[in-house]
């Protein structure tokens, strides 16, 4: 079998390349991106993973953080200690508490054919859910209950747009002349 042109050829070293640039781009590819900021600004990356948490007061290993009462044959219970980890950036964890503490923000919709189906329905037939699921506009046969899921749906997604919607139904139509 014939050799490879390139392992006959003699190595040379390539003095146009940063091997220094090419090292810490290989590093960056290699370590992962941490999602969170506060932990990703408060990350040092010339300590250890178990180090890092531990000085920000989170939990490297959750079975050493929270251990398990051992029973001894004797009745009594010994508790392993976990190690009192000194914590040096406590910011991290208030920040963090901080931003599980707010309230989020609700970004669900619905399709358009789904609300006008909702209204049709709502239009045609009140409150009836029975009537709802005979009704010859109910393509995917929905059953009654599936049908008063997709109203709360739309009532809990669109609030303003539905009361608005009642409000219409509710409000006489004028006479035509």
């Amino acid at each position: 079998m014939p050799k490879a042109k390139q392992s006959a050829r003699r190595k040379k070293f390539n003095y146009t390349t940063d091997r220094k640039k090419l090292k810490k781009q290989y590093l960056k590819k290699c370590n992962p991106r941490i999602e969170n900021s506060q932990i990703r600004n408060a990350w040092d990356d010339k300590k250890s993973m178990a180090r890092n948490l531990q000085e920000m007061g989170l939990a490297f290993d959750p079975n050493r953080t929270l251990p398990i009462k051992k029973k001894s044959l004797l009745g009594e219970d010994k508790a392993t200690r976990a190690p009192a980890g000194i914590v040096t950036k406590p910011y991290v964890i208030s920040q963090l508490e901080e931003e599980a503490g707010r309230p989020e923000k609700d970004t669900k919709t619905l399709s358009s054919d789904l609300m006008e189906y909702a209204q049709y329905m709502i239009r045609e037939h009140k409150d009836d859910f029975k009537a709802m699921a005979r009704d010859e506009k109910n393509y995917y046969q929905d059953t009654p209950k599936q049908i008063k899921r997709k109203i709360n749906e739309y009532k809990r997604c669109h609030p303003e747009h539905y009361d608005n919607f009642i409000k219409s139904l509710a409000a006489p139509e004028p006479m035509a002349q």
